[in-house]
């Protein structure tokens, strides 16, 4: 059986937290009926996709870059790093990887995988999209728990993308040690 694994990442553009990427190995032949592109899904239905995809999931992994690398390597190396992580989290070695985006992923253990870079894939792959829930309703938990140690910057509800809201607290509190300092914030 050839396992083909989907990669997505998220919080790429948000002010606040580390980028996440899920690699998802989904059984060939298949089509679970909403399993999309996440930003195209209400949190609620993200939630009860997870669910499907984890039960039906020959396997899955998350790949977190923190604050700091983001800051260090530039937000585009970080996702790609994101989603090598993912990928050595898989605890097997697909045959193929499908790619979000136009950047294929650089590691030297990851670069032998064949790969295919799909723009705009979470909405064409169920491998992809099943990545891009899963990833999803990760760092939406993450920042989630993070909103209670981070109050005044509206965290649970813009989940640490660019609002007013976050803008303001920005200017009352000061950034964090969560912010991203390479990201122009105000």
């Amino acid at each position: 059986m050839e396992l083909v694994a989907g990669l997505d990442e998220v919080g790429r553009g948000a002010w606040f937290g580390p980028v996440v990427a899920a690699a998802v190995i989904m059984p060939l032949g298949g089509w679970h009926s909403g399993i999309t592109d996440s930003k195209k899904l209400s949190p609620r239905r993200r939630r009860q996709l997870v669910e499907v995809v984890k039960r039906e999931a020959i396997a899955w992994g998350i790949g977190v870059v923190d604050v700091a690398e983001i800051d260090r390597f530039n937000i585009l190396q970080a996702s790609l790093l994101a989603m090598e992580r993912g990928l050595a989290g898989l605890g097997v070695v697909p045959h193929h990887c499908l790619v979000d985006g136009r950047d294929r992923l650089r590691w030297r253990e990851v670069a032998p995988i064949p790969q295919t870079t799909i723009v705009g894939g979470d909405g064409l792959s169920m491998a992809i999209g099943a990545a891009s829930i899963v990833a999803k309703v990760y760092r939406d938990d993450l920042i989630g728990a993070m909103a209670s140690i981070y109050r005044g910057y509206d965290l649970e509800n813009n989940k640490g993308y660019g609002t007013p809201k976050h803008r303001q607290g920005i200017a009352k509190l000061g950034l964090t040690d969560q912010h991203r300092r390479s990201f122009r914030l105000l």
